[in-house]
């Protein structure tokens, strides 16, 4: 299994870049859309914020699908285990994202569908 995090090719993210990077990871925390609007809002002005937005947003979307998922197998009485093993991930994986940004390196999250390209 490779790196969950490796530094994007070419010039250091700016100090601005990272904030912004390690953003688009919490704000997840909150749901899809928080990475959705930092990533709309920065990505053509900083390509590492591009490149960890799409990758936050990404991930959030596999949560959301992961959580609907898990709610439906409630009635089976599984749910009741996965539904917070999924929001415990999130929660890891988000701070995780979220650390790396801030060291600017490009953080890949283990499980995500990459539905945005």
């Amino acid at each position: 299994m490779s790196d969950a995090s490796s530094e994007m090719p070419g010039a250091s993210p700016s100090n601005e870049e990272r904030t912004w990077g390690m953003v688009s990871h919490l704000v997840g925390l909150v749901g899809f859309l928080g990475p959705l609007i930092v990533w709309l809002i920065q990505k053509d002005k900083m390509p590492f914020v591009d490149d960890q937005g799409k990758e936050s947003l990404n991930f959030q979307i596999t949560v959301l699908i992961a959580t609907f998922a898990a709610g439906l197998t409630t009635c089976i009485g599984i749910g009741f285990v996965l539904v917070p093993l999924v929001v415990i991930a999130d929660i890891v994986f988000c701070i995780l994202g979220a650390v790396a940004a801030n060291r600017g390196e490009a953080y890949r999250y283990p499980v995500t569908l990459r539905l945005i390209k």
